[in-house]
């Protein structure tokens, strides 16, 4: 009986998840090469290919997809069972706050990990806009904060294009005035604004609202067109192929920031951010302050 390698099926389970392998590496904080040869010892090991490579991107084979679920089980229990016997020490709270905008996909999973880490440690969740975050932190209220910016402020994680979303298939975008139903507090309301004053399009807010989601249930309802980072916006929202209609929004920056408190599971978690949002797929700047988190 042959023993599977828990590094060789981490480096499995980055690929799935992240559909590629240099995705994988910056999540893993290794070197393609690396995650290419414990991919290719793994299927060695097996006697099966694992991964189809015909195609542009990263398939799994129907082995790979049958090995992928196990894969994770065994990374999840290895990981519980080194927490249990070596983190019990570190027990308390730790105050997480972010946008709603880029909760998901990356925040849910860290949560996991983190816990499956440290098992006595409780993360308490915050969501609210980038500038009241940025407020707390400063007046020490929180102790980490992640923040949507067109700055480079504290750490820059990740930078997503902006898009138009709207209804799938919906036709708010061609009126004009363009019903904007983009929320009041939203850290990057006031640069679309300037964007469509530049390109003299007239718009009108069709919501008064601080809800993310009375928002977007009000574009899904094809009654308006929200901006939103791509890879971000919920189910019921589709980008826009607005050719020139609509101007380019640029980028936004989702950047790292912690408070001056350092201790083991903090660090850890500002890793487990950097490696969730590495998986992502958009290319993040060198951090402009490495000490931030």
């Amino acid at each position: 009986m042959r023993n599977l390698d828990i590094t060789q099926l981490r480096s499995f389970a980055a690929v799935a998840e992240t559909g590629g392998v240099t995705r994988a590496a910056r999540m893993l904080n290794l070197t393609q090469s690396a995650v290419s040869m414990q991919l290719k010892r793994l299927e060695d090991l097996v006697g099966l290919a694992l991964i189809d490579r015909s195609g542009r991107g990263v398939a799994l084979t129907p082995a790979g997809e049958q090995l992928l679920s196990y894969a994770k089980r065994m990374i999840a229990l290895n990981d519980e069972a080194y927490a249990r016997l070596t983190d019990d020490a570190f027990e308390g709270e730790i105050l997480l706050g972010t946008p709603e905008d880029v909760l998901y996909p990356v925040v849910p999973r860290v949560l996991h990990t983190f816990h499956a880490a440290y098992p006595r440690m409780w993360v308490q969740l915050l969501t609210a806009p980038t500038f009241e975050l940025l407020e707390k932190l400063a007046r020490s209220e929180i102790d980490m904060i992640l923040t949507t910016e067109e700055g480079r402020a504290g750490e820059t994680l990740l930078e997503a294009p902006l898009r138009w979303h709207g209804a799938p298939g919906g036709t708010a975008w061609r009126a004009r005035p363009l019903p904007f139903a983009q929320t009041r507090n939203c850290a990057f309301r006031p640069a679309v604004i300037r964007r469509l004053d530049a390109a003299g399009i007239p718009w009108a807010q069709v919501i008064e609202t601080d809800s993310d989601r009375a928002s977007h249930a009000t574009a899904a309802a094809d009654l308006g067109v929200v901006a939103l980072l791509e890879g971000h916006a919920s189910p019921q929202l589709a980008p826009i192929d607005t050719g020139d209609a609509l101007p380019d929004l640029g980028t936004i920056k989702i950047n790292l920031h912690a408070g001056p408190t350092r201790t083991a599971p903090l660090d850890d978690l500002a890793a487990m951010i950097r490696r969730g949002f590495a998986g992502m797929g958009h290319a993040a700047p060198a951090a402009a302050n490495p000490t931030a988190a």
